[in-house]
């Protein structure tokens, strides 16, 4: 465990490795919850590569197979004290404009509902 206070930064990294050089990371969702192994009721602080949480900041790194990224602690769940956090990264291929790493924050959109 990692014990911070409410509004502390975190600041994390993750580091893709691998002797290929030409892939890029992508932070598609990352969510807090109160469960390591359910995410029902969790906070999202990335979904579908869309910011949902304020205080989150991507710091730069000057390689694409690191992802810098930080956030504020924030008030737990209820009463438990444990957060966990479960991040989902994608990895593509350097300069693929076409692949998941390069579209960026994607919205859903809602389905129209049929008479």
């Amino acid at each position: 465990p990692f014990y911070v206070s409410i509004n502390q930064s975190l600041f994390l990294e993750a580091q893709l490795h691998s002797s290929d050089p030409n892939l890029v990371l992508f932070l598609r969702t990352c969510l807090a919850s109160p469960s390591s192994h359910n995410s029902t009721g969790a906070h999202a602080i990335i979904k579908d590569g869309c910011v949902r949480d304020p205080t989150y900041a991507t710091y730069y790194s000057p390689y694409r197979h690191i992802l810098r990224f930080k956030f504020n602690a924030f008030q737990s769940f209820g009463s438990s004290p444990l957060v966990y956090l479960q991040c989902e990264l994608v990895v593509c291929r350097a300069y693929d404009y076409s692949s998941r790493c390069y579209q960026g924050c994607v919205k859903r959109s809602k389905r129209e509902a049929s008479s």
